[in-house]
């Protein structure tokens, strides 16, 4: 089913890397996605550090597109905050050299003009 997807859809015709599908449900159900009701799987994006843990999940209805430079900042922001401990990437942070704050009971009620 990807294949197809990656063949036919020009935003995904530059993908290099492999895409699979889940045609048991095993994973989707694992990931607590897969809708026993329809049999489909809801749209799950999953990001998963080298050792294992769940950095992020986003999980969308069947008809809700997910955004990809969305993923990628998400990506990049747990790239720098596995170099950077104690640092936190509020939600308009886009790559490295942007502002980041120290979370901390201090900054409550106080992001906005910490930035």
């Amino acid at each position: 089913m990807h294949l197809a997807w990656q063949r036919e859809e020009g935003a995904l015709k530059e993908v290099k890397f492999p895409m699979g599908s889940d045609t048991t449900g095993r994973l989707s159900r694992m990931f607590g996605v897969y809708d026993d009701a329809t049999g489909l799987s809801l749209r799950g994006t999953f990001i998963i550090s080298p050792e294992g843990k769940l950095m992020n999940a986003e999980v969308n209805y069947y008809n809700l597109g997910r955004n990809v430079e969305e993923l990628l900042r998400k990506f990049k922001a747990n790239l720098h905050l596995s170099k950077y401990d104690g640092e936190g990437c509020p939600a308009k942070w886009k790559e490295e050299g942007d502002k980041t704050l120290k979370p901390s009971a201090q900054l409550v009620g106080r992001v906005h003009q910490a930035m």
